[in-house]
């Protein structure tokens, strides 16, 4: 894979000043034009072996490029709060919005790659992430980011050439450290794996651009030319159709489905809610007090037709919990910073620390219900959405998290008489907008967004419990039911 970058290319000084003025003029017009149109991001992976060039490459952008457009990140051990949230949250923040160029120095296949080859991580614990990675990537591709993945190669001989050279110059000695010299007695476990690594991600999606090292001069203009033709290509076609073409949806032959089976009629009375709901919030004040939810988290998403109750459901649980301990995030249109990320990008901000809740009220199901019916998404994009939806969920489950997701089910007569009862009260008249209306003219659209969304993202690990919410004491017990149960369980 890397006999290309050992064949010894190199470019003189002479050719590489004049090249450099036509590139430079060139790039600054194509980051102008990336600016102005803010319909996509750059995403620009560095990584490589020590002494590659890597720091020097980037710097020569910055010297290039408008350096207040581009943002880099260098990732070092995780700290604490990293550590406690999925192994991509920290990647996942450092996003670059729409119009810029983020550039990522060393990048999440860095630990990957030291675990593997320090033996902390196993073959099929190293394949289990590149899977993720390759998701990821994937999607960010998909929402119409442009990843561009350079790895810089050094021969075994070339690299200690190489760091000999930086070491002997007083203004590039702080580059090369003990830990410099140590690597390059694993020079030949880095080659296994990176190798294994470029392979399994070299996608459609998310190539990868392999650099010979060796030289200044080549080095440089080879990554400058190759972000230049990239962007070039993007801006004259920034809508890219998605990489694999989703499965359609299988639509029902009869009427039997989750909802409509569900018995809509069933009551609990005042005297015995009242019994209820103070048991099982003392159980949940219990169980977010156990000393081993200290070391897991709570996410709980609420979804269901306008006026189902979750508002009240939600009040129910935080009453039963410690203010500093919980969050609850109310999910609207999103604003223009959210709009210039990918879609989970305003979710994967939220995620919750060890011992801590996050509540959404409504969530990052709004993809497939709301856009999906409105039409603000395209169909290839909602139906991708479910695929992505269950690794992010499954992201979460692997980082600790327990993962709980209501859907809040009433029928039309019932969400009627609420709609006119919030009119009739003036303390609840705020509740109640033209848009509950207009969604109300779509119920069964919802309804069909609504089976379909649970069937395809309803896993054992993060499980949609389906509410009979007619009755809203019947639902906020049976809500704080499932979850004091699904906390019993996963803290043994």
């Amino acid at each position: 894979m890397f006999e290309s970058a050992e064949v010894g290319h190199a470019i003189d000084k002479k050719t590489f000043r004049a090249a450099e003025e036509a590139l430079r003029g060139e790039l600054l017009l194509a980051q102008n034009a990336l600016r102005e149109q803010s319909k996509f991001p750059v995403v620009l992976l560095i990584s490589g072996v020590d002494g590659a060039g890597k720091g020097e490459t980037i710097a020569q952008l910055y010297e290039w490029m408008d350096p207040r457009f581009l943002s880099t990140f260098a990732f070092s051990a995780p700290s604490d709060e990293e550590r406690e949230r999925p192994f991509m949250w920290r990647y996942w923040r450092a996003l670059p919005p729409k119009g810029r160029i983020g550039i990522f120095s060393g990048s999440w296949y860095s630990i990957p790659i030291a675990e593997r080859i320090t033996r902390k991580l196993s073959r099929g614990g190293l394949d289990n992430r590149l899977d993720q990675i390759n998701h990821f990537e994937s999607m960010l591709v998909n929402e119409g980011a442009l990843v561009l993945k350079f790895w810089f190669h050094l021969s075994r001989e070339g690299q200690k050439v190489r760091l000999k050279t930086l070491e002997r110059n007083p203004r590039t000695a702080w580059r090369v450290t003990k830990l410099s010299w140590a690597r390059t007695k694993t020079y030949d476990e880095l080659q296994d794996v990176a190798g294994h690594v470029l392979r399994v991600t070299n996608t459609a999606a998310a190539p990868w651009i392999i650099v010979d090292g060796t030289d200044d001069n080549y080095r440089n203009l080879r990554v400058g030319r190759a972000l230049l033709d990239a962007l070039k290509a993007h801006l004259a076609d920034s809508h890219q159709p998605p990489v694999a073409p989703p499965a359609p949806l299988i639509t029902s032959i009869d009427d039997r489905n989750v909802l409509t089976a569900l018995d809509l009629s069933q009551v609990l009375p005042d005297k015995k809610y009242q019994l209820e709901l103070a048991k099982w919030q003392g159980k949940l004040s219990e169980l977010s007090r156990h000393k081993k939810f200290a070391g897991r988290s709570l996410v709980l998403a609420f979804e269901g037709m306008d006026a189902a109750g979750k508002g009240s459901s939600i009040r129910r649980i935080t009453a039963a919990l410690d203010p500093r301990q919980f969050q609850i995030i109310p999910i609207a249109a999103p604003t223009d910073e959210e709009r210039a990320q990918p879609y989970l990008w305003r979710f994967w901000r939220h995620i919750p620390r060890q011992g801590r809740v996050s509540i959404f009220d409504r969530s990052w199901y709004g993809r497939v219900l709301v856009e999906r019916i409105e039409g603000y998404c395209s169909e290839a994009d909602w139906l991708r959405a479910y695929a992505e939806i269950n690794d992010f969920e499954h992201e979460l489950v692997e980082a600790g998290a327990i993962v709980l997701k209501f859907w809040l089910q009433i029928d039309k007569a019932e969400q009627m008489r609420r709609f006119k009862e919030r009119e009739a009260i003036e303390h609840k008249r705020f509740k109640i907008t033209p848009d509950d209306w207009r969604n109300r003219k779509k119920w069964n659209a919802y309804q069909q967004a609504a089976v379909d969304l649970i069937d395809r993202t309803s896993t054992g690990k993060a499980p949609w419990i389906v509410v009979e919410a007619n009755d809203k004491n019947f639902a906020r017990v049976k809500i704080l039911k499932a979850i004091c149960g699904a906390l019993e369980k996963a803290l043994g």
